[in-house]
């Protein structure tokens, strides 16, 4: 269903994740108007570009890693699927519509000069969970507010906790303050050090619909921070509820050669 969808992410919306990333150096020229604000959003998809962005990455069930040795971590975050509305080329809403949780794959690239050229090489590069939670409300209120995210890494029958157990109302930016920030990004940000023209990138595509934004992956756990993907390994992201009657939405990958 995102086939012919823009897929984006947020760098840095929870706090230390880009520190234990070993990437907050990569933004140093970057200026943001609050200390704990996200550096900038990324295209990791586009549909028809001629790009490698252009190939479809995202799997359900397998992730394939590089042929080459990559250093690749799971970056579990929350995914919202947004209905975008424009007037004279800008965008001037957005509206919330579901979310899942996704895995943001990122390879530790030295010498990367985008965000970009560490999140897609192959069409199983990334992946997402085969449920969704249709969004209520997006604000205070909402379904989203009793939802929390985990991540595991079961290596050789051994489950470790990969990502910290973070509450939604934990991201730097949420809710209406993210959406809001999220238009001026997507409207004024440039082509500057790791990030790109994301206007111009929407106006390649035609100016879409709908756009899938993955909001940013949380801290890492001890065993996560020190341990890259191999082989045989089995991701688990998880958003559940603390509320009663909330559905749990899982996503389980095998990562394949």
């Amino acid at each position: 269903m995102l086939r012919d969808v823009l897929c984006l992410g947020v760098a840095g919306n929870f706090a230390n994740h880009l520190e234990q990333a070993g990437e907050s150096k990569d933004f140093v020229g970057v200026e943001t108007k609050e200390e704990n604000a996200p550096k900038g959003i990324f295209p990791f998809y586009i549909p028809g570009s001629n790009c490698f962005l252009g190939r479809f990455p995202i799997a359900k069930e397998e992730l394939i890693l590089p042929d080459y040795e990559a250093n690749a971590q799971v970056e579990p975050e929350i995914g919202v699927l947004f209905e975008a509305e424009y007037q004279d080329g800008k965008v001037v809403k957005l509206i919330a519509k579901k979310f899942t949780v996704f895995n943001d794959t990122t390879i530790r690239k030295e010498g990367a000069k985008k965000i970009s050229q560490k999140k897609s090489w192959s069409d199983k590069s990334k992946g997402i969970a085969h449920h969704w939670v249709k969004i209520d409300k997006f604000e205070e209120g909402g379904i989203m507010d009793n939802y929390h995210i985990r991540s595991f890494l079961i290596r050789d029958n051994i489950k470790h906790p990969y990502g910290a157990d973070a509450p939604l109302l934990g991201y730097s930016y949420f809710y209406n303050k993210l959406t809001t920030w999220l238009i001026d990004k997507l409207n004024n940000q440039k082509d500057f050090g790791p990030l790109e023209d994301i206007s111009q990138i929407i106006k390649d595509c035609g100016y879409p619909k709908e756009i899938f934004v993955s909001i940013g992956a949380t801290e890492y756990e001890e065993f996560g921070k020190n341990n890259y993907l191999k082989v045989g390994d089995e991701i688990i992201v998880e958003a559940y509820s603390k509320k009663e009657g909330d559905r749990t939405i899982t996503l389980h990958q095998k990562v394949v050669a």
